[in-house]
């Protein structure tokens, strides 16, 4: 009769400990892929491309361009919209990157891995 409880043959401690092999590895590579996000840069444009905002992979704006057409002192509103809606595109583009990067760690797991990113 079997023992209850326990696990035949001592083969836990063996899978356990390659589990947690497999763990450390993917943090690893997760940490990598992170540094990596931060090192590119993702670009967008509103107006018909009359602003182009570039962020970085870590979300900071680094570049803003403007064409003189935009910049009309009598419309600041219609600029400060175009730059917002540049801004915007460009961190929906780092959050898609950043998503479709560490589905590759998640496999597909529903709702993905809060506070990673």
């Amino acid at each position: 009769m079997a023992k209850r409880g326990g696990f035949p043959g001592g083969g836990m401690p063996g899978n356990m400990a390659n589990l947690m092999k497999q763990a450390q590895k993917m943090q690893r590579q997760m940490e990598e892929q992170a540094k990596e996000m931060e090192t590119k840069e993702f670009s967008a444009t509103a107006g018909g491309g009359a602003v182009e905002v570039t962020v970085s992979g870590s979300k900071k704006i680094l570049k803003v361009k403007l064409d003189e057409e935009v910049v009309d002192p009598d419309d600041v509103e219609m600029l400060e919209d175009l730059l917002v809606a540049a801004v915007n595109e460009a961190l929906e583009k780092v959050d898609a990157e950043t998503t479709s990067a560490m589905s590759k760690f998640t496999g597909g797991m529903g709702g993905g891995m809060p506070g990673l990113f």
